[in-house]
């Protein structure tokens, strides 16, 4: 009996997009506000919970962003970004940098990293990373950043995500 080969393309979906929205809610994942600043000085912010560690060596993470997205040309030209995993009392900043308002840096406390990206105070972890590449997959980019500098907040509760909700952590 020969093996048989692999269909070249996926099947058309059998399910419609807001199945599988509601789907992947289900998937509990950890909140970040990615931030940069462009060549002119310009704060760039916007909520993504779409993070994930790509490798230790070298170290690599990756984050994808909507092709849509205001800041996508900020942040596929620019060099450098930070990845911010937010605490479990910052929702609000959740919140904010998903919007689309104007002011949203306005009285947002941060410092500047190494290569000017802001760092959030309060963050449980950040991630200052080397813009290394980009793949563009259906109607996302795939970021990944490659890290230069990291730090985290011993003992900090993360804010977390799950079917539409915002959630911290409970120990089982």
């Amino acid at each position: 009996m020969l093996p048989l080969s692999p269909p070249r393309q996926a099947s058309s979906p059998s399910f419609s997009p807001r199945e599988f929205r509601a789907s992947l809610a289900m998937f509990a994942t950890g909140v970040t506000i990615v931030t940069a600043r462009t060549p002119a000085g310009v704060l760039v912010g916007l909520t993504a919970n779409s993070f994930n560690s790509v490798s230790l060596n070298p170290p690599l993470v990756l984050w994808s962003l909507s092709q849509g997205a205001s800041s996508m040309a900020a942040l596929s030209t620019g060099s450098h970004y930070a990845i911010n995993i937010l605490s479990a009392d910052q929702k609000e900043l959740a919140e904010r940098f998903a919007s689309r308002r104007e002011d949203r840096w306005l009285d947002v406390a941060f410092s500047e990293g190494a290569s000017g990206a802001p760092l959030l105070d309060g963050a449980a972890a950040t991630f200052e990373c080397f813009n290394r590449s980009r793949y563009e997959e259906g109607d996302h980019v795939i970021f990944v950043g490659e890290v230069e500098r990291c730090s985290h907040q011993a003992g900090a509760a993360p804010l977390l995500y799950h079917g539409g909700r915002f959630y911290t952590e409970h120990p089982l």
